[in-house]
């Protein structure tokens, strides 16, 4: 066997930083603020006595079935990126990305029923996005590749 019928050699294994733990935890940190929001989406949906204000003192006035189905929605949608980002796939960085961008916003416009919730997801969100953008690459270091 001749040098350029021989196999290629394997590349280096890329090496995880200490940043790897951070976009771990931030992957954990989406599912977890996507569970609260798919649990804060059934309140709303079947109980909008549950919070503060009505729904017309909203930032944006619509009824509670409405924010309900929203927060669910975006709540699953958190979950599936948070897995996706913990098994290091790309795509999961940019979906957790758009995701807590729209879920910063649409928590700001709950901020009159429920505020304290509203500051805690607004901040896990500016921190994800932020893990997410500069250091999100370094999970893939977690996946397996089959050659």
């Amino acid at each position: 066997m001749t040098e350029s019928e021989q196999a290629p050699a394997p590349a280096e294994p890329e090496v995880a930083t200490a940043w790897l733990g951070w976009v771990v935890f931030i992957g954990i940190l989406l599912c977890g603020a996507g569970l609260i929001n798919a649990v804060q989406g059934l309140v709303a949906g079947f109980d909008e006595n549950f919070y503060r204000s009505s729904a017309s003192g909203l930032a944006i006035d619509v009824n509670y079935a409405v924010w309900g189905w929203a927060l669910l929605v975006l709540g699953a949608v958190l979950v599936a990126a948070g897995g996706g980002v913990v098994l290091g796939y790309r795509w999961a960085r940019v979906v957790g990305v758009v995701v807590a961008a729209v879920n910063a916003l649409v928590n700001l416009g709950f901020v009159t029923a429920y505020p304290a919730w509203t500051i805690l997801a607004v901040c896990f969100d500016v921190s994800a996005i932020y893990a997410l953008i500069v250091h999100g690459g370094e999970a893939k270091t977690l996946r397996i590749t089959r050659r």
